[in-house]
């Protein structure tokens, strides 16, 4: 378990950074950066999955195919397109924070999951979480508009709203991806994690196809070629980061911890998505800003503590595999 909690960390690290490219490339349509994000990460792999083809080839069966697909739509491509609006519009750190309440949300959806904590158990944890995620609110919201340019006060709203859209997207993802996972042992985590690509890989090109099509995503107009240098790169660096590596990371900690440990750490998501939003804005944190890292830390390890217990570990994988349903 206390591999799974590193991997989860570490995942969280990665993943942070996929607020930050939304904020370094304003000039392109959320559509667009979804799917470019989505074709680089469905490359990468492809490239991973050569060497292992025969061996994915005889584990899959059709409701792996329908599972990943599934994931890769909702957990992929929807989720980052409401993350990327949600921050063109209102900013990295309310956007964040909205999302930071996964922690919340996916504790609560895994509360009925075998080997969970009962929830009692976690309430006091819960709260500082929540108390952390109120007083990184208060902090932004008094602190005047954000630096994202948000203009009209429906286009706020309209922010506010793609943020919760990117959380309802990731908590289900979160939630369904560990619970396939346990109950499909027979994948380990870099092989969903490619399997997971390529399906992502297929459905941002035909994203990208559709995009002239949707109002206000067709392609911009042209732009200076370092502006194309770095639309590419960045999102090269999220496909072979956040998408591949995360995931595979993330993977591996689904595996490892109980449902309702997991969605305690995709804190750490938040913490590092604030943290490279202070170092891009040269500034420290401010003392609510402080306040509100202090207690999201505290919360997620009086979690693990209470996991440590021996209440809520979750069965070994092979007592998993003997048990499972045919």
């Amino acid at each position: 378990m206390r591999r799974g909690v590193t991997y989860g960390v570490m995942a969280g690290a990665i993943w942070g950074t996929v607020f930050l490219v939304p904020r370094l490339l304003p000039d392109f349509a959320p559509m667009l950066l979804g799917a470019a994000r989505c074709m680089m990460y469905g490359l990468v792999s492809l490239v991973a999955a050569l060497p292992m083809a025969r061996r994915l080839a005889g584990k899959l069966t059709r409701a792996d195919l329908v599972a990943v697909g599934k994931l890769a739509l909702v957990g992929n491509l929807v989720y980052y397109v409401f993350l990327t609006a949600g921050v063109h519009r209102v900013g990295i750190g309310p956007t964040s924070l909205i999302v930071g309440v996964l922690p919340v949300t996916v504790t609560l959806a895994g509360r009925r999951d075998a080997g969970a904590v009962p929830i009692e158990r976690l309430l006091w944890p819960l709260l500082l979480v929540v108390a952390g995620i109120v007083c990184i609110n208060i902090d932004v919201f008094a602190a005047g508009p954000t630096q994202s340019g948000a203009g009209s006060v429906s286009d706020k709203l309209l922010g506010v709203l793609c943020a919760v859209g990117a959380l309802l997207s990731w908590t289900w993802f979160a939630v369904a991806n560990a619970r396939y996972l346990r109950r499909n042992p027979h994948f380990d985590g870099n092989e969903w994690s490619v399997l997971l690509g390529l399906a992502t890989g297929i459905l941002g090109a035909a994203l990208w196809f559709i995009c002239p099509l949707v109002p206000g995503s067709a392609l911009p107009a042209p732009h200076a070629e370092a502006r194309w240098h770095a639309f590419w790169l960045l999102n090269l660096g999220l496909a072979v980061g956040a998408s591949w590596l995360g995931t595979g990371l993330w993977n591996a900690a689904s595996k490892r911890v109980p449902l309702t440990l997991s969605g305690q750490l995709i804190v750490f998501e938040t913490l590092f998505a604030l943290l490279y939003g202070f170092v891009y804005d040269a500034r420290l944190p401010r003392p609510l800003e402080t306040a509100a890292i202090m207690l999201l830390l505290a919360g997620v390890t009086w979690s693990v503590r209470r996991h440590d217990d021996g209440i809520g570990r979750p069965a070994p994988i092979d007592a998993r595999i003997e048990t499972r349903a045919p």
